[in-house]
């Protein structure tokens, strides 16, 4: 019988049953056991230590996967630009100065603060005034000095009443105090659409600069791209301090105008039936 030689891949197949060790004739005729055919062809698949490691070797040569260039990384420094900065915020700030009275910038600077608050209401002034009027006809009107209220337009409408005031003063006080606080917060509010009236035009101002001087360093290439920036983010910086920024402020500054005027005319009628000497009657909040 011929020896069988295996690769050296594949394990040693096992003798035959009833087979000896001599080689002598068993069950499968030939002296050995056949090695498993499923074995063999997955062991012909599999590659070998060696050729793994040469393949391995060959993908770390090649280094890591090129980046695709499609992918562009905007950063955040490249919209960062002094010049145009100053051209937009100094010019805005210096046509806000000249446009309204340093009263107004005051008031508008200060509306900021009232921006995220919650709105006017006059249910505890109502609650409060109800409370007086008791206590006004079991003690009279002049027991009402010893009420703190803390709204100014309700204390001088009380003080009034305590002097002697009658429901006509008392309503046209009222009216007046009314007015006056809505066009304190329209002042401020105009001042905040002024800027955004403003900052588009200073954008556009220093994009003309920029392009002078663009056109003026055409000779030296290398100094054109400062330029060109300077144009271009100028246009940027005005649109949005105007339409980001300025704009909101005004618009959320008018909408609290609107309904505090709302909620203090509820105020007028309670105030008048107490100077009145009547029992107050509530404004509901859909007269």
């Amino acid at each position: 019988m011929l020896p069988v030689s295996f690769p050296s891949f594949l394990p040693r197949p096992r003798r035959g049953r009833g087979t000896s060790a001599a080689g002598g004739g068993g069950a499968t005729g030939c002296g050995i056991a056949l090695y498993p055919l499923h074995h063999a062809a997955r062991a012909a698949r599999s590659p070998s230590p060696a050729t793994a490691l040469r393949g391995r070797n060959k993908e770390d040569s090649l280094g890591p996967p090129l980046a695709s260039t499609s992918r562009v990384t905007l950063a955040f420094d490249q919209f960062l630009d002094p010049t145009a900065a100053a051209l937009v915020l100094g010019g805005t700030a210096l046509a806000t100065l000249l446009r309204a009275p340093p009263s107004h910038l005051r008031r508008a600077l200060g509306s900021l603060l009232t921006l995220f608050r919650v709105p006017f209401s006059a249910d505890p002034l109502l609650e409060q005034i109800d409370l007086q009027d008791r206590v006004a006809r079991k003690h009279g009107t002049h027991a009402l000095d010893r009420f703190v209220v803390a709204d100014r337009d309700v204390r001088d409408a009380i003080s009034a009443i305590v002097d002697g005031a009658d429901g006509a003063d008392v309503a046209a006080a009222l009216a007046h105090a009314r007015r006056a606080r809505v066009e304190r917060h329209l002042a401020a509010a105009d001042v905040w659409s002024g800027v955004a009236e403003v900052a588009p035009a200073m954008g556009m101002i220093g994009t003309l600069i920029g392009l002078a001087q663009m056109f003026a360093k055409m000779g030296d290439p290398a100094r054109i791209g400062g330029a060109m920036a300077v144009a271009l983010l100028a246009t940027l910086y005005g649109a949005v301090l105007a339409n980001l920024i300025a704009a909101p402020i005004a618009a959320r500054l008018r909408a609290l105008a609107r309904a505090e005027a709302f909620e203090r005319t509820r105020l007028e009628a309670p105030l008048t039936a107490l100077a009145a000497r009547e029992a107050p009657t509530h404004l509901s909040a859909a007269a």
